[in-house]
């Protein structure tokens, strides 16, 4: 059996080690947040479950924002309490976490920089998670050879630059460029350390993981992509060496011209040509492809390279989180093996979804899509 060392101190962070649901809403908490009629109802319920009081001190009326910025923090400080109680290999596992939201943040500041925003303001919209002691810095340059020299000085993700582009790459058409060449470094990266640094449980676990996040990635790419103008060789460029269409699926993807072919692409997979047959069905979740309240009802898809196939892509992302949370709950099947943590946050996260996704349609009094969330236990 894999031997874990860290610290064991607190319930919460036993809980996660032994494999139990260290305190995610279960159906019946989900059961009654739906039948809350105002938010102060909602409030009473969730100060019922672990979240507590943790909205006691906002005054009325609370928006679906302030509701998922606290949530969010309760987690963040899960995430450090844990980190804070790790040691190697724990540490660097939990440190790999935080690299994709440190891209996510980094394409942010890129971004706000090239339109000459405020650092500060750009730091305030960052993802706590992202984080790193020396942000700030990156807002002394201006040009493209200024920003890209202080990332490289900079940032804990100057091996993927220096890896992955040059100063040239610097510009505001080539920013979805920029994030998943990162994220391809990223997750192979990631995945090379699993399985070199922790091998057994861990890897098995996270390499089912890791695998698909690759794999819904170069998805996801292609089919924005179509008539965007990305050419199919840059594309191909896009796709993380890693995961079960690698290298066959990918080829194919990359020779893909619509969504049709995608499909054919993925039916080596049986649970990707699954993603395929309900994403025609009707039947789909138009909550968990957003990360803020204030798109809750609209909709908002990633590796968005201004194609015309936003309707396609969305519906596909509503069945790959479905099958991310199924992922994520196997890693509670084994004890003692660190994939825990990595499924503990991510399954956290999407609980914020589903409690912020609540909220809104309660808000806006929209209670007949109240129940299209996805529930974790």
């Amino acid at each position: 059996m894999e031997a874990l060392t860290f610290n064991v101190s607190g319930g919460f962070l036993e809980a996660i080690v032994r494999g139990y649901k260290a305190g995610l809403l279960t159906s019946g908490q989900y059961n009654n947040l739906t039948q809350c009629e105002t938010i102060e109802d909602l409030r009473t319920q969730l100060s019922a479950t672990d979240y507590g009081n943790f909205l006691a001190n906002e005054a009325l009326p609370i928006s679906t924002s302030t509701i998922s910025e606290r949530a969010l923090e309760i987690m963040v400080d899960q995430f450090n309490f844990v980190r804070s109680n790790a040691v190697e290999p724990l540490t660097t596992f939990l440190d790999y976490i935080t690299y994709g939201y440190m891209i996510d943040n980094l394409i942010l500041l890129i971004t706000g920089l090239i339109h000459n925003r405020d650092i500060k303001e750009l730091i305030y919209r960052c993802h706590p998670l992202g984080l790193f002691d020396t942000m700030a810095a990156l807002g002394a340059g201006n040009t493209p050879e200024e920003i890209y020299r202080n990332c490289l000085v900079e940032t804990p993700l100057a091996p993927y630059f220096r890896e992955c582009m040059s100063s040239k790459d610097i510009d505001e058409s080539n920013i979805e460029i920029i994030r998943n060449s990162l994220y391809k470094a990223y997750l192979t990266d990631f995945h090379t350390f699993i399985n070199t640094a922790i091998p057994g449980p861990t890897a098995e676990n996270m390499s089912r993981i890791l695998s698909f996040e690759a794999d819904r990635r170069s998805i996801n790419i292609t089919i924005n992509s179509f008539g965007a103008g990305l050419g199919k060789e840059r594309r191909a460029k896009l796709y993380p060496e890693v995961g079960r269409l690698y290298p066959e699926g990918n080829n194919m993807l990359a020779r893909a011209e619509d969504v049709e072919q995608v499909r054919q692409a993925c039916e080596g997979v049986m649970e990707y040509k699954q993603f395929f047959d309900a994403s025609s069905s009707g039947n789909n979740h138009p909550s968990n492809n957003t990360s803020s309240s204030a798109n809750l009802l609209n909709g908002n898809g990633d590796d968005d390279f201004g194609g015309a196939s936003g309707g396609v892509a969305e519906d596909l992302e509503d069945r790959f989180f479905q099958y991310e949370v199924h992922l994520n709950k196997q890693a509670f099947l084994q004890q003692f093996q660190y994939s825990v943590f990595y499924a503990y946050f991510k399954l956290k996260e999407q609980e914020i979804r589903s409690v912020t996704w609540i909220a809104e349609c309660i808000a806006q009094e929209n209670r007949e899509r109240i129940h299209d969330f996805i529930p974790i236990f």
